[in-house]
């Protein structure tokens, strides 16, 4: 018989999954468009994107590696929690970088981007769950508590 903490265990962990594999998602593509066109991507770094103390050229090869980077830890929950943490910057700087996104009169833009740092501070802040490399890892070093049964 399943108990309401087996349940509410069980739904936790394939939530943070699922908001792991959403968000990584997310950024992974962005960082796939960036390298498919890498003198767009400096164009825009140069013309649109204003990234405060970076070079325009810097910040591309930044921004690129991080949403390249960063979403397969969070993925594989591998130092999950520095992913997070690190993706969470990336998109900081995206939205105070980009002023536009304040001036629109349609605010998804900037609604997507709180949504997504939303997302990635609760990673930060709970971890990435039980289903991942970090939790796996601490296990067999004995250093995480077993999976209870039901």
């Amino acid at each position: 018989m399943l108990s309401c903490t087996n349940v509410v265990r069980s739904t936790q962990a394939l939530l943070l999954l699922a908001a792991r594999l959403y968000v990584a998602n997310i950024f992974f593509k962005s960082g796939l468009v960036k390298i498919s066109d890498w003198s767009a991507t400096l164009a825009l770094f140069h013309d649109e994107y204003k990234v405060p103390v970076l070079s325009p050229e810097l910040a591309a090869y930044v921004g690129a590696f991080g949403e390249l980077a960063f979403p397969v830890l969070i993925v594989l929950g591998l130092a999950g929690r520095f992913g997070a943490a690190g993706l969470f910057i990336v998109n900081l700087m995206a939205v105070l970088s980009y002023p536009q996104l304040f001036q629109f009169e349609c605010p998804a833009g900037l609604q997507s981007h709180a949504y997504w740092g939303a997302l990635l501070l609760a990673l930060v802040i709970f971890g990435l769950g039980p289903i991942s490399l970090d939790t796996l890892i601490l296990r067999r070093l004995g250093l995480a508590r077993p999976i209870a049964k039901a």
